[in-house]
């Protein structure tokens, strides 16, 4: 055994995606995919969800494994290997995880074929645990979606008239999966706002409601691929930032050091709008001093 110092390099994302029908997740995911890859051969898809990938083929060409019932944990394993084995595969997609769980020959109907007593989940969740541990330990980039629990509220819309609205609730899977996920996004309408229910990575801790596009994909893979930032490194930026855009940027970037650090941004931001001040300038163009 023997220590060593913590390091990020290349690591593989575990992202989830969750919303409920209608509100994008497979749009969504394949976004997020190309962001990572910037090319489509490098992205699978495992559909179970009636070969609903197949309607954006008009993205590009991705490659789609159709899977059938029985959604049995061990068929979502082996489609995951037959993924990382094909060449210049980078993503697996799995559209949807829901059906592993309550799907034809997934886990509640396994459960419920042995009996559906609480000692037959003994057979059954090892069963499932083998295929999150598939996941986590896949060789490629995963990207999970999950299907919510839909339920409607009779809001008030901006010209006074009441319409419906679908809301997702719960997940469709099994009770704690958020919690393997590096990031995971919840899909709130089905204009695609989304936002980060769970982030390991700390890129959006702190954004509002936001759209899914290429763009999320990339920064996530400018995460796994640099090393954790520090304080220190914070604290140089901040004090080499030559305008208040420059630091309005850092900070938006790094909401991980916001409060930890909100003295210096703020003092440094005060030190420049100092400096942009025509009060402190005389006429001649040089700086004065009280």
């Amino acid at each position: 055994m023997q220590l060593k110092q913590s390091k990020r390099q290349n690591v593989k994302l575990r992202l989830g995606i969750s919303g409920a029908s209608g509100f994008g997740k497979t749009h969504s995911a394949l976004l997020l995919a190309f962001g990572m890859t910037g090319d489509w051969s490098k992205i699978a898809v495992i559909d179970s969800e009636n070969s609903s990938a197949s309607l954006y083929s008009n993205l590009g060409g991705f490659n789609v494994l159709d899977l059938s019932a029985p959604y049995s944990p061990e068929r979502y394993i082996e489609a995951i290997e037959v993924c990382e084995k094909a060449d210049n595969i980078e993503v697996v997609i799995i559209d949807s995880i829901t059906h592993e769980w309550n799907g034809k020959g997934g886990c509640l109907g396994i459960h419920s074929n042995l009996g559906g007593r609480w000692q037959d989940w003994q057979s059954v969740t090892p069963r499932h645990q083998a295929f999150i541990d598939k996941i986590l330990q896949s060789s490629c980039h995963v990207i999970t979606t999950a299907r919510r629990k839909m339920d409607y509220s009779l809001d008030v819309g901006s010209n006074g008239k009441s319409k419906v609205v679908k809301h997702g609730t719960k997940e469709v899977t099994r009770e704690g999966f958020e919690y393997e996920l590096t990031v995971n996004f919840e899909l709130l309408n089905d204009q695609h706002l989304a936002k980060a229910s769970k982030d390991r990575t700390n890129l959006f801790s702190s954004s509002h409601e936001f759209v899914i596009t290429s763009k999320t994909g990339e920064r996530l893979l400018k995460w796994c691929n640099s090393e954790p930032t520090t304080v220190k490194d914070i604290v140089e930026k901040i004090n080499n930032a030559l305008s208040v855009s420059e630091l309005t940027n850092l900070y938006n970037e790094n909401p991980s050091f916001q409060q930890t650090l909100q003295p210096k941004f703020r003092n440094k931001k005060e030190q420049l709008e100092q400096l942009i001040n025509p009060k402190n300038f005389s006429s001649n163009g040089t700086t004065t001093h009280s």
